[in-house]
């Protein structure tokens, strides 16, 4: 298999459309049967009057153009009939261009003409498998509402910070699914990510190839600055591992990092607020002693795991609510803004408070966790 090319992250690609199907023109095979000129045969008329024959001229043009042979390939008209009358099929023609276009993508992934950017990106892999698995996982499973998404630019870079939660990190990926497939401009979210990720076989090379890379501070500015939308969960571990009673509690934010990122690259902070992931495993129990063991940072145990074996793994299908809030502006501050420690403290402690201001305004507003 070929080597695939590299390109930088971000570069964009086109998307041309389909054209639409030409329509019948009126008239066309029941004028041919009932003009026995169309039919080859000599007809012996009358000379007409003078204005007779002045109106034949468009008549015969329009015959003219009945007799004309319909294309070989069948048109279907407005009432979903092909020419010969025959119903045609409900959504031949699209997957007639699903196949062809699955075709063509196997053939690309076999002979490694794709491409991917220099974190190891794959655009077409995350948009045409990726995101086509995840999808029912979003809208049919955890049925996600989406709110506040115009506040994500429609160009240039952007941080998106969001609380985390759920015992397994599906929060990022129903909201990698969520900006991708909401946003007006099809946003991809580049997500960081932590260390143990890019540490476990497989899913390490899914990661890399869905965009997400090393949470750290080049990067994340590298990716910014590339006009990138960029996605951070700042409690870490100590959210998405914290016991079923701290739920929605927001844990401690770190040391604002994701704040002086923002400020060197000079884009918007985006709160965004997740309801629904706290109750998919609810985390009642923490092996300690067996996640030293694995090398995990916790080993939950919830009503379900590990005493139902794989089964207990299935998330609970609760309601999910993603909203995005007001946009922070970083790009009014000097350059030096991004070392000043009291500056950081402070826009860090406003984007925390407005998720969970967020938080509790979703929570009184749900009338149920699973509906």
């Amino acid at each position: 298999m070929a080597d695939a090319k590299v390109i930088p992250f971000d570069d964009d690609r086109s998307r041309g459309g389909a054209q639409r199907p030409a329509r019948r023109r009126p008239g066309g095979p029941a004028r041919r049967k009932a003009d026995p000129a169309a039919a080859g045969d000599t007809v012996v008329r009358e000379a007409p009057e003078p204005a007779v024959r002045e109106a034949a001229v468009p008549e015969a043009a329009v015959r003219d153009a009945a007799v004309r042979p319909l294309p070989e390939r069948a048109v279907v008209g407005a009432a979903g009939e092909t020419a010969a009358g025959e119903r045609a099929p409900a959504g031949g023609g699209t997957w007639d261009r699903r196949i062809a276009g699955g075709l063509a993508f196997l053939r690309r992934r076999l002979t490694g003409d794709y491409e991917v950017d220099e974190f190891g990106y794959d655009a077409e892999l995350t948009d045409h498998v990726l995101m086509s698995l995840l999808r029912p996982l979003a809208d049919k499973y955890f049925r996600v509402e989406v709110k506040g998404i115009e506040n994500i630019p429609s160009e240039g870079g952007a941080l998106v910070v969001a609380n985390h939660s759920g015992t397994l990190p599906l929060d990022g990926l129903m909201l990698q699914v969520a900006v991708h497939d909401h946003h007006p401009a099809g946003r991809h979210l580049r997500l960081l990510a932590a260390d143990l990720v890019f540490m476990l076989p497989v899913v390490n090379e899914l990661a890399r190839k869905a965009g997400h890379t090393l949470a750290c501070a080049e990067d994340a500015e590298r990716l910014l600055q590339g006009g990138e939308v960029v996605g951070v969960m700042p409690e870490g571990f100590k959210g998405i591992g914290k016991p079923f009673s701290e739920r929605y509690k927001l844990q401690r934010f770190g040391r604002g990092g994701f704040v002086s990122t923002a400020l060197r690259a000079g884009v918007p902070i985006v709160p965004c607020s997740i309801v629904g992931a706290e109750e998919i495993y609810p985390m009642i129990g923490n092996a300690k002693t067996l996640a030293r063991l694995l090398g995990f940072p916790y080993f939950p145990i919830t009503p379900t795991f590990p005493w139902l074996g794989p089964l207990g793994a299935v998330p609970l299908p609760t309601k999910w609510t993603i909203q995005f809030g007001e946009p922070i502006a970083t790009d009014g501050y000097p350059a030096e803004a991004a070392e000043d420690p009291m500056l950081m403290f402070n826009l860090t402690d406003q984007v925390r408070e407005q998720i969970q201001h967020t938080l509790y305004k979703l929570l009184v507003q749900r009338r149920s966790v699973f509906f």
